[in-house]
């Protein structure tokens, strides 16, 4: 049996490309979304909360298909760009400048944007507009915070997401095996966003919203997702930012990316050199991710 490629810990051989094969000619009616649906049932690609890993599986199919070793029914949508197309709404939100000391603003209010769709097209609203990276969605497990100070103002927004596939300093620091880091990594997150609204001048806000978000982070990721977290990472823009809050609330630097990204497969891509940060949400993270 000859590896073409290994996906989701499973190594794919020919036989397997030939089962998607006639999973396409066996059922013409079905949209790619079906497809990887039936797919992972079949194969048993299961997220630890018992939801099918269906943008997985969608990815690696979609691999295959430009690789012409299948042929994927035609695209019912146009995958994430047509989200990168969509103009996000604007909603209504306070622009007073906020320039006063953090105790006058304390105690904060900490929202899950993702329970309500008012507070989560605000924050989509917030991040696409203030964000230098603006917001492209956020694909696979992921929860996005709104802050309010005491008078109901918003001053910040967060995004916790999937964890990057692999990063040299961490997975060492871990001591993982691949195979164990492609069964564990979704017990990580990345905090993909972080937003201080620019008309909100506090000292010592950003560290503060650090360490608040990250108390409950685990406790809302088990009431979401079923399953723990035990690690966040972030990377910070060295180029924009000296993670200087990141520290302050904690967080430790263990390095830099090499300024290369997942497409990067030719090693000619430059992208800015970011620095790692990892928070430990588990007193023995390292035990718990090498299970």
């Amino acid at each position: 049996m000859s590896t073409i490629l290994v996906s989701n810990g499973r190594q794919i051989a020919d036989k397997d490309i030939k089962c998607i094969q006639r999973l396409i000619q066996d059922n013409p009616s079905w949209t790619r979304t079906r497809l990887s649906q039936e797919l992972c049932r079949l194969w048993g690609w299961y997220a630890p909360n018992g939801r099918i890993k269906d943008m997985t599986c969608r990815t690696f199919l979609r691999k295959l298909d430009r690789r012409n070793l299948i042929a994927l029914p035609p695209a019912v949508h146009s995958g994430n760009n047509q989200f990168r197309n969509q103009k996000i709404p604007h909603s209504l939100h306070c622009t007073d400048k906020i320039h006063d000391e953090l105790k006058s603003l304390i105690p904060l209010r900490i929202v899950k944007a993702c329970t309500n769709k008012s507070d989560l097209d605000l924050f989509k609203c917030l991040l696409d507009r203030y964000h230098y990276l603006g917001y492209k969605g956020s694909p696979g497990e992921s929860i996005p915070y709104l802050i309010f100070d005491r008078y109901q103002r918003p001053l910040a927004a967060l995004l916790f997401a999937a964890a990057a596939w692999k990063i040299a300093p961490r997975d060492k620091l871990i001591g993982w095996l691949p195979t164990t880091r492609q069964r564990n990594l979704s017990y990580l997150t990345n905090n993909l966003r972080f937003l201080i609204l620019p008309w909100v001048q506090v000292a010592n806000l950003a560290s503060h919203i650090l360490s608040r978000v990250v108390k409950r982070l685990n406790n809302d990721w088990i009431i979401h997702y079923k399953h723990p977290l035990y690690l966040a990472e972030t990377f910070v823009d060295i180029s924009q930012f000296g993670g200087a809050s990141y520290r302050a609330a904690n967080w430790i630097r263990i390095g830099q990316t090499k300024g290369r990204t997942r497409q990067d497969r030719q090693r000619t891509l430059k992208v800015p050199i970011k620095d790692i940060y990892l928070y430990p949400l588990h007193k023995f993270f390292k035990e718990k991710l090498n299970q």
